[in-house]
Formats: C-alpha cells, structure tokens, sequence
C-alpha cells in the first residue's frame, strides 16, 4: 500500500478517465502496474513539477510511466482524451458538444538547459524561450495546442493552431482574438480555409490601469490554470511534441474533477 498524492484519481475521476479507452488500447499480457497507477504518476510529475527520475519511489518505475506517457503522445491519446472529456464538460455545463465560437491567443514561457535548442526570443515580451499557442473555446477549454519558439509570430501560429480544422470543428463560426492577430492577410485567410470569422478584442481606449478584456479575458485565465502545474511554470521538455502533452495532461486532470464535482 503506497502512501496517497493529492493528485491521485478517485474513483469516479478513474471511471471518467477509463471511459476514454476502446477496449482493445486495454488489451495485452497482464500488466505489472495498474494503468491507473502510471496516470496517477504522470499527474503528479505535472502537478509537482518533479523530474521523471525524481518521481517517488512508492510509484511505479520512472521508466515505465515515461513509456506510457510517451505511448499516448505517440499514438494520439492525449489529445482524443482531452477531446473526449471536453464534449462531456460542455454537455455538463449545458452547451453543445462542439463549440461555435473560440478564443486565441499566445503565452511566452522561459526555456531551461534540456530545452533551449529549440527556443527563440519574444521582442515584445522580452522572453527568451518558447510559446504557447492556445484556441479554447468559451469555457476556457482548450481546442487546439501548438508549441513554437518565442520568436514564432502569432500571425503565424494562429495559421497553424487553424490549419485543418474545419472538419473537425464544423460548427466553429467565430474567433475572438487581441491585436496581434489585426490585419485583413489573417482574416481573409480564416474566411478562405474554414469561413470563420476573425474579431479583434480591443482593450477600451479611455480604461486606466488593469482593465478586463471581453472574451480575452477567458484565454488568459486558461493560462493561468496551466500555471497551476509547477511542471508548467517553465518549458522543460526537449520536444516540442511532449510541451503539448503536458498542457493537454493538465487540463485533462483540470476537466476531470470539475466532471465529478459537477456530476
């Protein structure tokens, strides 16, 4: 009997996330660890922010739940969980499985040694380091992740958080967006490849200090959720592949209780 993590998965939260799973991803010689297991260590190393070879010893072995957790990016799981538990949240608070309208926008996060070769500098935020480019929908649930150098423009990113998404969002009509986003080349381009409508968020010209941005607002308070996971706090992995995987882990873990507090 191991000693319990406050990033364990209850019982209820297990039986959402094993929901997940087809059968046959479940199939294979008997396991040695119980997959339940290997998804209670991966949340802590995301929530801890602990290296893989610093996890507990009361866990399964640090190679085995990075083989797992390098499995599921590999093969696409992470991202059809967070897809799958995503529709389940809307229906829960009320809307429809798939979002009409979506938010975008970028967060500049600083790189570490084990990161740095693929790392860039933001001129605008003064980071040296990478980012995240994110498109939730209004609930603050994320829709589509990509991870690039700082110096990555958003223009450009948001060309590739939207690349090919029209078949899988067909209801999505609306995207909310700040001003770095501005200019006709990017609009027409969203009208082009998905008829999407690109709407700038301006801040309020006469406003004095902080002041909340309309639907910008929600983006940023996504970010804010990642920030939670010391893992998070910086960009620490070698891939940009694996960064992805960790934002979709952590709100996979955030929608995952809000499921069963809400149920």
């Amino acid at each position: 009997m191991r000693k319990t993590y406050p990033t364990d998965l209850t019982d209820a939260e297990w039986n959402r996330l094993k929901s997940c799973f087809s059968r046959s991803k479940l199939r294979g010689r008997p396991r040695v660890h119980s997959l339940r297991e290997i998804f209670n260590a991966i949340f802590y190393v995301v929530r801890s922010g602990c290296s893989w070879r610093l996890l507990p010893s009361d866990f399964a072995p640090w190679q085995t739940v990075y083989y797992h957790f390098r499995r599921l990016r590999l093969d696409g799981l992470w991202h059809l969980i967070l897809k799958a538990l995503r529709k389940t949240t809307r229906q829960q608070a009320g809307k429809h499985p798939e979002p009409s309208a979506a938010i975008m926008d970028t967060q500049s996060i600083k790189t570490t040694v084990e990161s740095a070769s693929y790392s860039g500098y933001d001129g605008h935020k003064k980071v040296k380091g990478r980012k995240r480019h994110l498109l939730v929908d209004t609930l603050g649930l994320p829709i589509s992740i990509y991870v690039s150098p700082a110096d990555i423009q958003d223009r450009v990113g948001a060309r590739c958080l939207l690349a090919g998404r029209k078949p899988l969002m067909p209801r999505l009509q609306k995207v909310w967006a700040d001003g770095a986003y501005s200019g006709e080349e990017l609009a027409r381009w969203s009208r082009e490849k998905g008829n999407w409508e690109l709407e700038i968020a301006e801040r309020v010209e006469d406003a004095e200090g902080f002041a909340i941005v309309a639907r910008r607002w929600v983006v940023e308070r996504s970010f804010g959720w990642l920030l939670r996971n010391r893992r998070l706090s910086k960009d620490y992995e070698r891939k940009l592949q694996s960064s992805e995987a960790f934002i979709e882990i952590a709100m996979i873990r955030l929608m995952l209780k809000r499921l069963v507090r809400g149920a």
